[in-house]
């Protein structure tokens, strides 16, 4: 069977531990009772272990509605380097895929199955009672978090879940389709699909928490520091309380997905670089990832549909704000990137860098187009309100203007047209499942220890559903049968 890797290492030799039913059957005891305590035997029983001793951890990162043609890692123009230096330790595939959408791609992604098979064949906040959208993965369909966990895998997960129905993330559960529920020793972040950078709904395992008042060592608090503090903090106590245990992380910040909220600083620094508006940027794209190579030299670029507008005809006195709303939402995925970089950084001060296997896929679905045509509050467009332009702008101005932007007072999100850019060179984005410019992503692999770095990119045709039997395939243990008697 060929996976994602097999071009690239070696698997595990044949494991004689492996079995089809999970957990594994307790260990018996090594001692021997007898008449008195003089005539027992004590003897530690050795729990036998069932991965190779070098066994890799494994770092899943899942950034959120950003788009193939985003990260300068790909020829893009956002500001990349953690992707980029992943992408230079080891491998690129630019033919992989997602689903359209948060929920279907996560729950195919953590099961290997495909959406509809685990129940969500559609964002968990609309789940019903159809076959294939119930919004909760069976657990005749275990997470690969559960089987490794029970091979000797610590497990956690950071960021956004958004794979159980909401009237189930309430504090009173159940719990059983929470993310400890599937498999993770630990989590924190939120349940639902999106929430505030400033103040958003925490999580900790099955508790609701308070969130920190700061965050990445700043004297501010957003979200994506927040989660990377806390799993940097989770590897250090790993490391100290297991350190013959490999780990399962699964990081997936809020960031992209709006409202596109980033510290003023982070979005200035894109400030004029998007003045010319989203036809231009993405015939500079285009011929960026041209130059790369990480599309072929005859690839041609999709027109844009009759129903977008085009950049000329936005006018003149709007454009300052469309421009805004896009350097805003760089800066945050810049954020993004960086708070993944502090995670990379902490496993190479740990030593742990060269046998950690890192997949770090840009996007769960295409860019997203749902701010319509640009919003400083995204709920308003997602829900048909109609608004115009010149609304925003009087609203913005008693907030400070267009820096205002980005903050605590906006839930802002950028016009489809930047959307439709951030697509380079395909047709469509997020919710449109036909177009590669919803289901395209580029990602990322990189293992130090088993995967030689190479700059061309994989081209093979693959899915997230391909990612747990990789996984599976090179730590030689089978899909089981049963896990937890289900």
């Amino acid at each position: 069977m060929k996976r994602l890797f097999t071009a690239f290492l070696m698997v595990f030799p044949a494991s004689a531990w492996a079995q089809d039913i999970l957990p594994f059957p307790p260990t018996p005891s090594a001692s021997q009772a007898g008449v008195t305590i003089e005539s027992s035997t004590y003897r530690k029983r050795v729990e036998p272990r069932r991965l190779a001793a070098d066994a890799p951890n494994i770092l899943i990162v899942l950034i959120d509605d950003v788009g193939n043609g985003t990260p300068s890692t790909y020829g893009g123009e956002i500001n990349t380097p953690t992707l980029s230096q992943i992408a230079g330790m080891g491998v690129s595939y630019n033919r992989f895929h997602s689903t359209a959408m948060c929920s279907p791609t996560r729950a195919a992604l953590l099961t290997g199955r495909n959406h509809t098979r685990v129940g969500n064949g559609q964002i968990a906040a609309i789940a019903n009672d159809f076959d294939g959208f119930s919004g909760v993965i069976p657990k005749t369909s275990a997470t690969m978090a559960e089987v490794l966990k029970a091979y000797g895998y610590n497990t956690a997960a950071f960021g956004k879940w958004h794979n159980t129905p909401e009237d189930q993330i309430t504090n009173k559960g159940p719990f059983d389709y929470w993310p400890t529920g599937y498999g993770f020793e630990y989590f924190y972040g939120f349940l639902a699909g999106e929430a505030s950078q400033y103040e958003p709904t925490m999580v900790r395992n099955t508790s609701y928490v308070e969130r920190p008042k700061t965050s990445g060592g700043n004297d501010h608090y957003h979200l994506s520091e927040d989660i990377a503090d806390d799993a940097i903090v989770w590897l250090r106590d790993q490391k100290a309380y297991s350190p013959d245990k490999p780990f399962f992380m699964y990081w997936a910040p809020g960031a992209s997905h709006g409202p596109h909220q980033v510290m003023k600083e982070w979005a200035d620094k894109y400030k004029g670089k998007f003045d010319d508006g989203w036809d231009a940027y993405r015939e500079r794209v285009f011929a960026n990832q041209k130059k790369l190579g990480w599309i072929p030299a005859n690839t041609k670029l999709t027109p844009r549909a009759e129903s977008m507008a085009s950049w000329d005809s936005i006018p003149e006195e709007e454009r300052p704000f469309q421009r805004r709303l896009m350097e805003v939402f760089a800066g945050f995925t810049e954020h993004a990137d960086a708070q993944v970089g502090r995670i990379i950084d902490e496993l190479e001060q740990q030593d742990r860098l060269d046998n950690t296997l890192v997949l770090y896929i840009w996007g769960d679905n295409g860019s997203s187009s749902e701010g319509l045509h640009g919003t400083i509050s995204e709920q308003l467009a997602q829900n048909g309100i109609t608004t115009r332009i010149s609304q925003h702008l009087d609203a913005l101005e008693e907030f400070g203007g267009l820096d205002a932007i980005g903050g605590e007072k906006t839930d802002n999100m950028y016009h489809a047209g930047w959307a439709w850019a951030g697509s380079t060179p395909y047709k469509g984005t997020k919710l449109q499942g036909a177009y590669f410019g919803g289901t395209r992503q580029p990602m990322a692999v990189s293992w130090p220890k088993k995967i030689s770095a190479d700059k061309t990119p994989r081209s093979q045709f693959h899915h997230v559903v391909d990612v747990v039997p990789t996984v599976y395939e090179l730590l030689d243990i089978p899909a089981p049968q049963v896990v937890n008697g289900f």
